[in-house]
């Protein structure tokens, strides 16, 4: 059974920086998306950004300029970079995959994605 293991969440102060890893159970599999997703309580869970396996990506307009999502080849993990953080961006956060094709405008579409791991909460204070 395919896992994914999100790892890096934390508290922080609003401004700071935070960076967060997702790994596969079994690091030969190779997808052809993957995301980021939050949820907040109380909250529908809602994009962050999203990758292809050629490197093309998209961000939610909250985060632009602020994170950056990125995958290792050789680890084959996937990465949110998160700066400039805001109270605003506690949540915890959903890494999520899929193989197949991958139309890149689908990369932030929620029920696209088959695989996603357990969470790993940011909490950010003002």
């Amino acid at each position: 059974q395919v896992q994914l293991v999100e790892s890096g969440g934390d508290s922080v102060q609003a401004g700071g920086s935070l960076s967060l890893s997702c790994a596969n159970s079994d690091p030969r599999l190779r997808w052809a998306c993957r995301a980021w997703f939050r949820q907040a309580p109380g909250k529908e869970r809602e994009a962050v950004a999203g990758i292809t396996s050629s490197g093309r990506t998209a961000y939610a307009e909250s985060v632009k300029g602020r994170f950056t999502i990125s995958q290792d080849a050789a680890e084959n993990t996937l990465k949110l970079q998160m700066d400039s953080v805001k109270p605003e961006d506690t949540a915890m956060y959903f890494c999520a995959a899929r193989g197949g094709y991958c139309a890149p405008d689908t990369l932030l579409t929620h029920d696209r994605y088959a695989f996603w791991g357990q969470g790993t909460q940011v909490t950010v204070s003002s």
